[in-house]
C-alpha cells in the first residue's frame, strides 16, 4: 500500500517542476459501458492514481501550485444514501480530505463555477489532451469562460502544456513502496505461470489454461494487467493472440504472455512450455538459444549502459544462435548489418514497466537512447517466432513460437529479476510438468 504522504509528496513535486504561475489539471477515468446498462470493471487512469490514489470515478484533480488557503483541490462525487445503497460507498469531499490528504475537495456538480476561477490569473494549463475527447471539450469551454472576462481584468492562460512532458518522467522512477507493489504483483503472476504449467495436458483448450491464470490473480486480489495471450503451436507465433479457443496438441509448445495487476501496478511475464512436458530436441535447441539471449540481455539492465543497450546484446545472441543452426547464412556482422534476423524476431526486447503495462517515460532524450538510472523497472523479453509457412525454414522448426519475459528492475548493482518465481530452465519445466500426476 502507497501512504497518503507519499502521494502528497508528487504532487508536491510536480507542482515545483510546473512552476508557481501554473495550474495542472488531471481528470478520473471515465466509466465505459460494456453492453446497454452493464459497464466494464473500472480502472482509475494511471495519471490520476499516480498523484491522487483516490480509486473513483467523476473527479478531477486541480494542482495550483501557490494557492493559498489550498494548492490541492478534489473535486469528487458527494455522499449519497441511495446511490451507495447501489454502487457501494463513496469517500465524498470529506473522505478527500481527511483520507486521501487533499488540501480541499468539493463537489463534482459545482466544478463549472469553481474551475474557471482557479484558471483564472495562470499563464500555464498543464493537461494530457487527447485522452478523453469530452474531457477536452469541457477545459476549452472553461477557459474560454475566462477569456470572455479580459475586458473585466481577467487574466487567461495563453499556454497548454502536455502534462506527459512533466509527469512521465517522475513515474519512470519508482520509489520502494512502488517496488514493493511491483514485487508483489510478479509473484502473484509467477505463481499463476506455474500453475498453469502443472495444468497442461494435450487435449485441453486454451483457454482452460487462461482459466487458470485468472484463478491465481483473483485468489491473490488481482486482476489481468492486460488480456492473457495463451497460444498452443502456431498460435505462438502470432504476436498479439487473442483467442485463446484452439486445442492444446500433443508435440506442441505453449506460449503464455500474462500478467497481474495488484494494486494498480503491472507485473508481465512469458513463458513456453511443452505441452506434453517433454521438449523435442528442435524445441529445446530454439528454447535453450532464447534463454541466452535472455540471459545476456538482463545481463545489460545496469545503471549507467543505455536502454538499447539489452536489446543489442539479445540481438547479437540470436543471430549467432541462428547462424549456427543454418537458419541465416552468413557471418553473424553481416546478418546483423542486414536485419536478417526480423523474420525470426520482429520486436524490441523489452519497455519500460509501471503503473501500466507499456509504463510512462521517454526511450530517447534529444534523439539519444535514454540511460538507465536506479529505480527505473522494464521488461526482458526477446522470442523467436517461425512461421509455420515460412520457406526456406527446415520443416522441423516451422510453427514453433518461443518467448521468455521477466520484469526486471535497475539498481546500483546486480539487477533484479522480481519474476523470477516464474520457472524457465528448460529442465525444470519439465521436471514440474513430470510432476503433474
Amino acid at each position: 500500500m502507497i501512504e497518503p504522504r507519499e502521494y502528497a509528496r508528487r504532487r508536491k513535486q510536480l507542482m515545483r517542476m510546473a512552476g508557481p504561475d501554473a495550474i495542472v489539471i488531471v481528470p478520473a477515468a471515465p466509466e465505459r459501458v460494456r453492453n446497454n446498462d452493464a459497464h466494464y470493471p473500472y480502472r482509475q487512469d494511471s495519471d490520476f492514481h499516480y498523484l491522487s490514489g483516490f480509486p473513483e470515478a467523476d473527479a478531477v484533480l486541480a494542482l495550483v501550485p501557490g494557492r493559498a488557503p489550498s494548492e490541492t483541490i478534489l473535486f469528487c462525487r458527494e455522499r449519497d444514501a441511495e446511490r451507495e445503497r447501489w454502487d457501494g460507498p463513496r469517500a465524498g469531499t470529506e473522505g478527500a480530505v481527511a483520507v486521501y490528504g487533499m488540501d480541499d475537495a468539493f463537489p463534482i456538480d459545482d466544478i463549472d463555477d469553481i474551475l474557471p476561477g482557479l484558471i483564472e490569473g495562470r499563464t500555464r494549463v498543464y493537461y494530457h489532451f487527447g485522452r478523453d475527447a469530452e474531457f477536452d471539450l469541457k477545459l476549452i469551454g472553461w477557459v474560454n469562460r475566462v477569456r470572455a472576462q479580459i475586458r473585466h481584468g481577467a487574466k487567461p492562460p495563453h499556454e497548454f502544456v502536455a502534462l506527459p512532458h512533466l509527469l512521465h518522467d517522475l513515474r519512470l522512477y519508482k520509489s520502494r513502496a512502488e517496488l514493493r507493489l511491483m514485487r508483489k504483483s510478479a509473484q502473484i503472476a509467477a505463481e499463476a505461470h506455474r500453475r498453469a504449467m502443472r495444468a497442461t495436458r494435450a487435449g485441453l483448450n486454451e483457454h482452460e489454461i487462461e482459466a487458470e491464470l485468472l484463478h491465481a490473480f483473483r485468489k491473490h486480489g488481482a486482476v489481468p494487467s492486460y488480456e492473457p495471450i495463451v497460444g498452443g503451436g502456431a498460435n505462438g507465433c502470432v504476436l498479439h493472440y487473442r483467442a485463446n479457443n484452439a486445442e492444446l496438441r500433443d508435440g506442441d509448445l505453449l506460449l503464455v504472455d500474462a500478467g497481474a495487476e495488484y494494486q494498480c501496478y503491472a507485473s508481465d511475464i512469458t513463458r513456453t512450455w511443452p505441452v506434453n512436458g517433454r521438449w523435442s530436441p528442435e524445441q529445446r535447441v530454439l528454447y535453450e538459444l532464447v534463454l541466452a539471449a535472455q540471459l545476456a540481455a538482463i545481463d545489460e539492465v545496469r545503471a549507467g549502459r543505455t536502454f538499447d543497450a539489452y536489446h543489442e546484446a539479445a540481438v547479437r545472441t540470436l543471430t549467432r544462435g541462428l547462424c549456427k543452426l543454418g537458419l541465416l547464412a552468413g557471418s553473424v556482422e553481416k546478418n546483423l548489418r542486414e536485419h536478417t534476423y526480423r523474420k525470426f524476431y520482429m520486436h524490441k526486447t523489452g519497455h519500460w514497466l509501471g503503473l501500466d503495462v507499456h509504463d510512462a517515460g521517454d526511450y530517447r532524450i534529444d534523439g539519444e537512447f535514454r540511460v538507465l538510472e536506479p529505480g527505473m523497472v522494464v521488461t526482458v523479453e526477446p522470442g523467436l517466432y517461425i512461421a509455420p509457412d515460412l520457406k526456406g525454414v527446415p520443416a522441423k522448426f516451422r510453427g514453433i513460437g518461443i518467448r521468455i519475459e521477466d520484469d526486471v528492475v535497475v539498481t546500483d548493482g546486480e539487477p533484479e529479476v522480481i519474476s523470477g518465481d516464474a520457472p524457465k530452465d528448460a529442465d525444470e519445466i519439465e521436471a514440474i510438468m513430470a510432476a503433474r500426476a
